[in-house]
């Protein structure tokens, strides 16, 4: 009996267009978008095959009745989307950071939970093959006792005072900044590899406050963040995280342990980028590439940008959610993952509020 195929409905688009090709790659079918902008929702749909575009996601949920429910607003409309989605007996794929608050997150737990509903969070980069290969090896022991790791997540998209103006320079709508845009990942990162967080200190700043935010409004939402933290292991962890850095692209994370050595990288702007690599110690403590294979179609590096991050990043993802949906388990990446790391955002938060350690709630 061929498998079901599942009708989704995808909020937000402006990262939420990588979706679109992820699902049909899986062999969904996305009967309808929607997005503020009417126009550009009815551009993305014709784009893309899709029927039906919506302006407002309330009209999305209620009049589509999709199976599934891929939620990529801003953060501050996660939890009345997911509830609403949920009520409407939908599955969810939530992007990060998954709501504004790990209190939020625990809320659409509940939610999901009641009603017998799969919901996932999309940590996406978890799934470039070396970043897999990394995870396997962290997992079966290679650095033995953790020591330190270090993090950076690099871009440069508001190095320039004259770049357009958006949501998420507001704190208020997107919760966080470089942190909840990027420095998410790098905290799912370290969380699935070697643990959860205990504390953390942080330092972040805003690189052209004076050049305006949406609705004239002072920039609120930080463009760079230095963490400092401490996993529960023991373990030391700093990371950074950028999106003022000219000439970054990409992202990297290393571990260094009483018996070895891992690291990984992922350069955006490296032929088929989407692999990363990976090296790893050997006998004579010498980091040495690890052959990783992508098992990814040829196809997959086709189309612009968005279209490629959506079929050689967030395809994998989509693939183990589905498998998820029809056997009625936990998805992984779950809620609870973007819980746990929605927790580290807020201890993150509470420093720059309160210089000095603080504590991660244990959610």
């Amino acid at each position: 009996m061929p498998r079901r195929s599942y009708t989704v409905g995808v909020i937000g688009l402006g990262y939420g267009r990588a979706h679109i090709p992820a699902f049909q790659a899986n062999g969904c079918q996305v009967v309808a978008v929607s997005q503020r902008d009417g126009t550009a929702a009815r551009a993305v749909a014709e784009r893309y095959g899709v029927p039906q575009a919506f302006e407002r996601w309330e009209e999305l949920i209620e009049r589509a009745r999709p199976d599934v429910v891929v939620i990529a607003t801003p953060p501050g409309l996660h939890l009345p989307i997911a509830q609403a989605a949920f009520a409407a007996g939908a599955h969810v794929l939530c992007e990060k950071p998954l709501a504004m608050t790990a209190a939020e997150g625990q809320e659409m737990m509940k939610t999901a939970a009641a009603a017998g509903r799969v919901g996932m969070t999309s940590f996406n980069w978890r799934f470039p093959a070396a970043m897999q290969r990394f995870q396997e090896m962290a997992q079966a022991g290679h650095v033995g006792r953790l020591f330190h790791l270090r993090g950076d997540w690099l871009g440069a998209r508001w190095a320039d005072p004259a770049a357009p103006v958006t949501w998420r320079m507001d704190r208020a709508t997107a919760g966080h900044g470089a942190m909840g845009d990027m420095g998410v990942h790098l905290v799912d990162l370290v969380r699935s590899s070697f643990g959860e967080f205990r504390r953390v200190t942080a330092h972040a700043g805003i690189a052209h406050p004076d050049a305006g935010a949406p609705d004239g409004k002072p920039r609120s939402a930080e463009d760079y963040c230095a963490v400092l933290a401490e996993l529960t292991s023991g373990a030391e962890v700093t990371l950074q995280a950028s999106r003022a850095a000219r000439g970054g692209n990409g992202h990297a994370l290393q571990a260094f342990g009483s018996a070895g050595a891992l690291a990984y990288a992922l350069d955006r702007g490296a032929p088929r980028w989407w692999r990363g690599e990976v090296r790893a110690t050997g006998a004579d403590g010498v980091l040495q590439p690890v052959k990783v294979s992508a098992g990814l179609p040829r196809s997959a590096g086709e189309g612009d940008a968005m279209e490629v991050v959506g079929k050689t990043t967030i395809a994998p993802l989509v693939k183990r959610f589905l498998a998820a949906v029809r056997a009625g388990e936990p998805a992984s990446p779950s809620f609870h993952d973007g819980v746990r790391a929605q927790a580290v955002l807020d201890a993150v938060l509470e420093s720059q509020a309160r210089p000095g350690w603080a504590a991660v709630a244990d959610v």
